[in-house]
């Protein structure tokens, strides 16, 4: 369950824009954007059955994030298309692995609890749910959204995202102990917590919660499991394309190797290779293609052993 929207991806800028002025980037792409979108693709293209709970609008742009959602095998069915909403776009200033970005929300900011068909679940395993901050329409709910996946046995996990807003309010001690595993980056757990440091900020939520991966960039993951905390190292990429989506491709990698029932620190692993390999290609989605290519990547550039 998720946003969807469409990025704008400006590559090879001069410099950082100023008010008044005019910079030039060398490259542009306009692909598929969302957290949600993008790890409903890279799972599927883990060789996992994905289905996708959205909204966008009745326009170009919608129609562009269904072609790209349906090329990698993402099940479209339940995604609303709407008539009084546009779907959202973000345009997205890349600096080598850093970036800064703008969204306009459109219609996910519409999508609210009444529209998620709670008999869908049924039929699944496992629910996720990205951007809580960029979904004011359900973000009241997400408990009960997690409470009824729960009750239908599915297991969940969850990625809360920047807050664009920065007030952080996110009833965590609540809604936690429904989520399975929870996948904040550094920046937004201590932002969270108001802890500096990532270990203490888990230290902070730890009683809430089962499972806790927190992506820490070039200097790997941090692991909260059967009550011990772990590190696990980053796969190092040289030549790195842009860092869109590497995040989300984590917490596909993640998911994948949770799905099949494996322990934490080998999920951690997993989920550090798939933020990896994300990096080779543009757009969040370009390195993800079958599982056997993606295997092939992952053994021959970065050494990776079963």
């Amino acid at each position: 369950i998720g946003e969807l929207n469409v990025d704008l991806i400006l590559n090879e800028i001069e410099s950082f824009p100023e008010m008044g002025k005019e910079k030039i980037a060398r490259r542009m792409s306009l692909v598929m954007g969302s957290s949600s979108a993008i790890f409903a693709c890279n799972l599927a293209s883990l060789g996992n059955r994905v289905g996708f709970i959205g909204m966008i609008g009745d326009d170009s742009f919608g129609r562009l994030v269904l072609e790209q959602l349906e090329r990698k095998k993402v099940d479209t069915g339940l995604i609303i298309r709407s008539a009084s909403a546009f779907t959202g776009a973000t345009v997205v200033l890349n600096f080598g692995q850093d970036r800064a970005m703008v969204t306009c929300p459109g219609a996910m900011e519409s999508l609210t609890i009444k529209d998620i068909p709670f008999h869908a679940m049924e039929r699944a395993r496992h629910l996720h749910l990205s951007s809580f901050f960029l979904q004011p329409g359900i973000r009241g709910d997400v408990k009960e959204i997690f409470r009824a996946a729960r009750e239908r046995g599915l297991t969940t996990s969850l990625d809360i995202q920047w807050d664009p807003e920065e007030k952080w309010d996110f009833d965590y001690p609540s809604v936690l102990p429904y989520v399975d595993v929870f996948l904040p980056n550094e920046t937004e757990i201590t932002a969270l917590t108001g802890k500096a440091d990532p270990a203490d900020a888990i230290q902070k939520i730890k009683e809430y919660a089962n499972t806790i991966a927190v992506k820490c960039g070039e200097r790997g993951a941090l692991l909260w499991s059967d009550n011990r905390l772990e590190q696990g190292k980053a796969y190092f990429n040289d030549r790195v394309v842009d860092a869109i989506g590497a995040g989300d491709s984590f917490n596909a990698g993640f998911i994948h190797r949770f799905l099949k029932g494996a322990p934490g620190k080998e999920c951690l692993g997993f989920g550090n290779l798939a933020g990896a390999i994300s990096t080779t290609a543009a757009g969040g989605t370009g390195a993800f293609t079958t599982p056997e290519e993606i295997m092939h990547l992952a053994r021959t550039r970065f050494r990776y052993e079963e």
